[in-house]
């Protein structure tokens, strides 16, 4: 029991570094790198709230693409995949699927606990992965044979449930934390039921690894962003300063003479601005002005890191650069967003699987039912309607017939001898 405590705390704690680094990242509180230590000291108070934060996008990009339709039934009752729907619906899933989505892709990991209510409803709990952990079989890694969950209570003493094939086991800290994940000795089963039948024999915990194989952590989509977006920061950073100290055309005067203070400082002999005009006796004074900084240098390094950040995580560029003149064609964009699409099928396939199985487990919770679903997703690259009936156009040229021409184009079957 100890052992398994240890365990799981263990996981959680490491597992909350790197978690806590993606979600600073998503919300835009990143780590400014500086070029010295002297500017940091010089800038560092200026500019210690900013960054040109680009990680949700990369994140969003791809969850705005998952979008689950539903699910069919592979083996099974008939009617299972309507009562697997109505379930989705019922649980609000297809709000809260679009979270569990989002935080996969950002933290590389999120989990869902599928468990009775009272009246033995199934129902569904999206889960942090910063709450949760997940524990596999080494020989198979299909099905999770341990998992944890471990928050702060509202009387500030952190609990933990840990989920076997064939109980739960519950424990709290006999006291108020202020550490994340105390030491396990803390921890003493609760009060009330410490131990939870599952008559399932199956660890109600799934697990969303992004990017990942199974029984394996996840990686969160922002890895390889991350570095570049340091960059970017830095980049923009410099342009701003650049923009502050440099940009204005500092002027300058020679051959007149200079007065001090009674500190023995030089007092300014002329004051700018377009009110006021320089003027000196002295027939060999000199007037004149330095160039201001080229501030278009900054802004091709700003935009190549923008491409950068495209290159290494699949995403479109017009997600990041707005396209100049004319707007590109659909089959362009298409063929652009090749790379990406891919990457939204990939998840489509790897998520789809875990929904399959967590609905699975929730009609055998309301029906004892063992079904095989399949989960159902919306096209994340569908066809405009042009482009829907210049195909048909085309298998019209062909010689396919009118009938099933109009039934593709969503008009009925059509009467023999209407034009098309």
């Amino acid at each position: 029991m100890n052992n398994d405590i240890e365990r799981a705390l263990r996981t959680l704690s490491a597992n909350a570094v790197r978690y806590d680094r993606t979600e600073r990242y998503y919300d835009g509180d990143h780590d400014l790198r500086f070029a010295t230590e002297k500017f940091e000291t010089a800038f560092g108070s200026l500019f210690r709230e900013f960054a040109l934060n680009l990680c949700p996008v990369v994140c969003d990009s791809v969850a705005d693409k998952l979008s689950v339709a539903g699910f069919s039934v592979d083996e099974g009752s008939a009617d299972a995949g309507e009562r697997a729907d109505l379930l989705w619906r019922r649980s609000r899933m297809p709000i809260l699927s679009a979270e569990v989505h989002r935080e996969a892709l950002k933290n590389g990991d999120a989990y869902l606990i599928v468990w009775p209510d009272a009246a033995g409803r199934a129902v569904l709990h999206p889960n942090r992965a910063s709450q949760a952990a997940a524990f596999f079989d080494d020989e198979t890694s299909l099905a999770a044979t341990l998992a944890a969950k471990c928050w702060r209570a509202d009387d500030g003493r952190i609990r933990l449930n840990l989920f076997y094939r064939d109980r739960i086991e519950r424990y709290v800290t006999r006291r108020e934390q202020e550490a994340r994940f105390p030491d396990a000795k803390e921890f003493t089963p609760v009060a009330a039921g410490p131990v939870i039948e599952n008559p399932f024999r199956r660890v109600p915990v799934f697990h969303f690894a992004n990017n990942a194989g199974i029984g394996v952590a996840g990686r969160s989509e922002l890895d390889a962003a991350i570095p570049i977006q340091d960059g970017l920061n830095k980049a923009v950073l410099d342009m701003l300063v650049a923009m502050e100290f440099s940009a204005y055309r500092q002027r300058w005067a020679a051959g007149i003479e200079v007065e001090y203070d009674k500190d023995g400082k030089a007092v300014a002999p002329f004051r700018a601005g377009v009110e006021h005009l320089w003027i000196s006796g002295d027939p060999n004074a000199r007037f004149g002005d330095f160039e201001s900084a080229r501030l278009d240098q900054f802004i091709k390094v700003k935009d190549s890191f923008r491409t950068d950040i495209a290159s290494v995580t699949g995403t479109p560029l017009f997600y990041f650069l707005q396209q100049a003149g004319t707007f590109p064609s659909g089959e362009s964009l298409r063929q652009a967003s090749a790379r990406f699409i891919a990457k939204v099928r990939s998840r489509q396939l790897s998520y789809g699987q875990v929904w399959a199985d967590a609905m699975n487990f929730a009609l055998r919770i309301e029906s004892g039912e063992d079904a095989r679903l399949v989960t159902l997703w919306h096209d994340p690259s569908p066809l405009s309607e042009r482009e829907i009936l210049e195909n048909l156009l085309l298998k019209k040229q062909l010689g396919l017939p009118q009938p099933q021409l109009l039934a593709e184009a969503g008009y009925g079957a059509g009467e023999p001898g209407e034009p098309f």
